[in-house]
């Protein structure tokens, strides 16, 4: 407890130049346990993938059940085609900053492309990893073939929660041929179901299904007694997740169209409103509107005024001197006419 205690007040800023969050109020962390109870009451399970400190405190304050840090973050932060560029050490940053940010969603880290396919040793030690210097209450690897099951169930055995993830694995597009749905055949469709089986044979409390028909992921969601997280999957999983980015229509640009999902459904258009939010700046920076009075905050005494322009004349920087005097008449005047604009 008081070490929890010790994470909520490193959150609590005092007097400092630039704001920072609220404080937190003491929350329960959300559990395996408390998943698996949804999952027999027939409740969806929430889950959001996400990157960094500010989108986890959206997350954690929509409680949200599930924070997922995705090796997506290839794509969607790093502008990579594809998820298979990010390392281990770079995932490990966005786990730090998540987990700093969401105190609430149980804390989910995907294993990244070349971190556990070499053996099931090197599975555990990454995933050791991801807890211990990620911050991280799980881990999420991809795909069904015998040494991701074999590397699934070492590192359930080391006593660390898995989350499998079969349908299109995007760690597996070499293979796969591109980002391409999966269980469209009959040989296809069964696989699905199979490696679902699997990965729960071997401890894994959970399986994303990813782009997959509808009927598959009933039937995978039916056949298995852990819940399954659909993406582009269809209504018929026990939860659903959605990357944060593209779920509140974040990026609006060449290269994020380009990598955006048909399934996924904005729910915002906050790239729109940054765009717009940027273009304003920059306008109101040209034109000398900002900063106004009310965006100089900092205030300094007529008398320390009269000194420090005396101490600029004495140093023979009288250009400096007169503009520090006109500096302190301007404000004056512009902070008295916003104070008689009247409000509107």
């Amino acid at each position: 407890m008081l070490r929890f205690a010790r994470r909520l007040l490193s959150n609590m800023p005092e007097s400092t130049v630039y704001g920072g969050p609220k404080p937190q109020t003491e929350g329960r962390r959300v559990t395996l346990n408390q998943l698996r109870l949804k999952h027999r009451r027939g409740e969806p399970i929430t889950v959001v993938t996400a990157y960094d400190y500010p989108s986890a405190v959206h997350i954690d304050l929509a409680g949200i059940d599930v924070c997922l840090v995705g090796d997506s973050a290839s794509m969607v932060v790093h502008g990579h085609d594809t998820t298979l560029p990010i390392s281990l050490d770079e995932m490990l940053v966005h786990c730090r900053a998540v987990a700093r940010g969401a105190s609430r969603p149980l804390l989910v880290g995907d294993l990244p492309f070349g971190s556990y396919e070499s053996s099931s040793s090197q599975a555990v030690n990454t995933a050791v990893r991801v807890l211990k210097e990620g911050g991280m209450d799980a881990i999420k690897l991809e795909g069904g073939a015998p040494s991701r099951i074999s590397a699934a169930k070492a590192i359930v055995e080391a006593g660390i929660a898995v989350m499998g993830h079969v349908g299109l694995t995007p760690q597996a597009i070499s293979v796969l041929g591109g980002f391409r749905p999966q269980g469209k055949t009959v040989c296809s469709a069964v696989k699905v179901v199979e490696t679902a089986l699997a990965l729960q044979e071997v401890g894994c409390f959970s399986v994303v299904l990813e782009c997959v028909p509808g009927p598959v992921a009933a039937a995978t969601t039916s056949a298995l007694q852990i819940p399954t997280i659909g993406i582009g999957a269809g209504p018929y999983c026990s939860g659903q997740v959605l990357v944060y980015h593209d779920l509140l229509g974040m990026l609006q640009h060449p290269h994020h169209a380009k990598v955006t999902p048909k399934f996924c459904k904005q729910y915002g258009r906050v790239g729109d409103i940054i765009n717009k939010s940027l273009s304003d700046f920059k306008q109101e920076v040209e034109n000398r509107i900002f900063p106004g009075p009310s965006h100089t905050p900092y205030k300094i005494g007529q008398d320390d005024v009269d000194g420090f322009l005396k101490e600029l004349e004495k140093l023979g920087l009288k250009a400096a001197a007169a503009a520090a005097a006109s500096a302190v008449e301007n404000l004056e005047k512009l902070g008295r006419s916003s104070m008689e604009t009247p409000a509107l």
